[in-house]
C-alpha cells in the first residue's frame, strides 16, 4: 500500500498509509483541521534513444547552471579577449621576423617610412610547365 503525504493549514505535514481504493482525507485524523494532499514528481528516467542525460535535473547539475549564469558574460569575453590577444602578438611575431614589436613596427609605418622587415617578400617566380604531348599519336 502507498504512503501519501498531507499538508495542514499550518504547513506542517504528515504521512497517512492508505490503499489505492481509500478516499482522499479531507480533515486531519488526529486534530480536524482541513488538510491538502501533497504532490510530488514522479520518480521516473526514461531511457534509451531520443532521452538525453541532461534532460533531468540533478543537483550538481543545477549548482553548474547556477555559477554559469553568475560569471556566464564575463567569463566569456576575458577567454575571447585573451585568444584574441594571443592571436595578434602570433601573428606580429611571424609577419615582422619576430625582432620587433607590434608598437615599433605601427609607429615605423605611420612615419611613412618603409623598412624591408615591414613589407612582404615577393613571390618566388613559378616554374614553366613542360608542354604537354599530343594525345592524338
Amino acid at each position: 500500500m502507498p504512503i501519501y503525504e498531507y499538508r495542514r493549514p499550518d504547513g506542517t505535514t504528515f504521512d497517512v498509509l492508505q490503499s489505492f481504493s481509500d478516499a482522499t482525507l479531507t480533515h486531519d485524523p488526529e486534530t480536524g483541521v482541513p488538510v491538502s494532499k501533497v504532490f510530488h514528481a514522479p520518480a521516473i528516467h526514461f531511457k534509451g534513444k531520443g532521452f538525453h542525460n541532461t534532460d533531468y535535473g540533478t543537483r550538481s547539475r543545477n549548482r553548474e547552471l547556477e555559477k554559469s549564469a553568475e560569471s556566464g558574460a564575463n567569463d566569456h569575453s576575458e577567454k575571447s579577449k585573451e585568444k584574441r590577444d594571443k592571436a595578434a602578438a602570433a601573428s606580429s611575431d611571424s609577419g615582422s621576423g619576430g625582432s620587433s614589436s607590434s608598437s615599433d613596427s605601427s609607429s615605423s609605418s605611420s612615419s611613412g617610412g618603409s623598412s624591408s622587415s615591414d613589407s612582404k617578400p615577393a613571390p618566388a617566380p613559378k616554374a614553366d610547365k613542360p608542354a604537354k604531348k599530343d594525345a592524338t599519336a
